[in-house]
């Protein structure tokens, strides 16, 4: 075994920065009275910003891109553009969750080092080059998240949430971790670049790795949410608190995305033909029992649930096409996707307080007639969700359409078109509520007094139309970060 040197430890200079900075909170916030919780509140943002900025330089180094520890760990393109915007989507989390916390009683440390757990995890996810690696990054990811959903004990909704989850969970890594054995069992190796090596080669064994191949896209799917591995998510997001709903909406589904890649591509390229098939049906099925399922749903958190399932099978066509444009593209979805849906939850979190959730639909009738600028703010997430011209969202499904028929899969991109068609009813039927609607009597809007929380959610929806118009640059970097330029 080759002794550990600098150069395996530089490239995990922002993973290690992370783990040390948990776990000084961690010691710190036992010290500190709830009146100073804002101190952890702060710091937590600070350590965010602080990893990106040290992806950013590991990034920039060229000295350090490749691998280190024998492979296990890799800093390329793609870890880096997937850590840079998990840690900020992460970030506006903290920023969205304190005026929620504080009335609830639920403004604790254990949230915010938590959540800071599993954003290390997604790093080592983004970063895995072996099934190892991989799997570690993704329990690290799991296990925080199911407390997180239980996190407000006292609401017996969201306990039932966390241990549907949990079990859920349990059982989709059990199956992820079996498909890996068999294909160790087929392949002899567990490192991604030894496992694609074996698979072009003669396999002695062809049906362990393709029985491997089948428990680990089911894997895959759990993680996205994908139907018919869907179950969990629209009683986790209607369960859980608004501010853990958004974190598990937003920045893991970029660690989702990190964890098919390294899995698919960098590990199974060479059975392309077998899981392509696979994941034509979870893409084909996600867009249909998510865009019709949520058009029936008058609780919001559960329409975003089931409109998450819908751009999930947006997303897989990315990997379908299995070629670098295709996989850019489901990178930049991911992205523009977690952005647009920290912003949704956001908008909850605001029209939200004490002992009213703003969870329904109705919850913002006539919130123009209210506040005018906010009822903006709900027009240009909903548009974005929806896939309206000049937004983020059209441009990430214009760029997987485009990927998808030019890898000969057209069928399935007017099945994609024609339900997008359909999605956008819900979406518009919420900017009809807010702008067409008389507000209800018992509804009062009470404006969070957390000005950075304002500015921030401002700018996170501003954002989407930003990169809407001006958005090339974004895909250009990730079609580099997949092609490795």
């Amino acid at each position: 075994m080759n002794p550990i040197s600098m150069a395996d430890l530089l490239p995990l200079v922002p993973e290690s920065f992370l783990l040390g900075s948990v776990c000084v909170l961690l010691l710190a916030d036992l010290f500190l009275s709830q009146s100073q919780r804002a101190v952890t509140h702060w710091l937590a943002i600070a350590v965010l910003l602080l990893t990106a900025a040290l992806v950013c330089r590991v990034n920039g180094d060229d000295s350090l891109a490749g691998s280190a520890f024998g492979g296990m760990f890799v800093n390329d393109g793609v870890a880096a553009i997937s850590k840079i915007f998990m840690l900020i989507t992460t970030a506006l989390v903290f920023v969205y969750a304190k005026p929620y916390l504080i009335p609830r009683k639920l403004f604790q440390g254990e949230f915010y080092t938590l959540i800071l757990f599993a954003v290390l995890g997604m790093m080592f996810l983004a970063s895995a080059g072996n099934t190892l690696t991989a799997y570690l990054g993704l329990e690290l990811l799991a296990l925080p998240s199911y407390a997180l959903v239980a996190l407000d004990r006292d609401n017996p909704r969201s306990s039932e949430a966390a241990i549907k989850y949990f079990v859920l969970g349990a059982m989709a890594s059990g199956m992820l971790l079996y498909g890996i054995s068999m294909i160790y069992g087929a392949t002899g190796s567990l490192d991604f670049a030894s496992i694609r090596g074996a698979l072009v080669s003669n396999v002695p064994h062809p049906g362990l790795q393709t029985f491997g191949l089948v428990f680990i896209v089911i894997g895959i799917a759990f993680k996205f949410g994908a139907a018919p591995f869907h179950m969990w998510v629209p009683d986790v997001y209607q369960g859980a608190p608004t501010p853990v709903t958004m974190f598990i909406g937003s920045a893991p589904k970029i660690a989702a995305f990190a964890l098919a890649y390294r899995l698919l591509e960098d590990a199974l390229a060479p059975l392309f033909n077998d899981w392509n098939g696979m994941l034509a049906v979870l893409a084909l099925l996600s867009l249909v029992i998510g865009n019709l399922v949520a058009l029936a749903q008058t609780n919001l958190k559960r329409m975003l649930a089931y409109s998450t399932i819908s751009h999930v099978g947006f997303l897989l066509l990315g990997f379908i096409a299995g070629t670098a444009e295709g996989y850019a593209a489901a990178l930049f979805y991911a992205i523009s996707y977690a952005i647009t849906a920290t912003a949704s939850f956001g908008l909850i979190v605001f029209m939200s307080r004490a002992g009213f959730e703003a969870e329904e639909i109705d919850d913002f009738r006539g919130l123009n007639q209210r506040n005018g600028w906010y009822a903006l703010l709900v027009l240009l997430v909903m548009a974005s969700l929806a896939g309206v011209p000049l937004f983020v969202g059209f441009l990430a499904k214009l760029q997987v359409l485009k990927a998808a028929v030019g890898s000969g899969m057209l069928p399935l991109a007017l099945i994609a078109g024609v339900f997008a068609v359909i999605g956008a009813f819900y979406y518009l039927r919420v900017i009809k509520v807010v702008y067409f609607d008389q507000p209800l009597p018992s509804t009062q809007l009470v404006m969070p007094a957390d000005l950075p929380f304002r500015i921030a959610l401002s700018v996170n929806c501003l954002a989407l139309v930003a990169l809407g118009i001006f958005g090339g640059p974004l895909m250009s970097w990730c079609l580099r970060a997949v092609t490795g330029g």
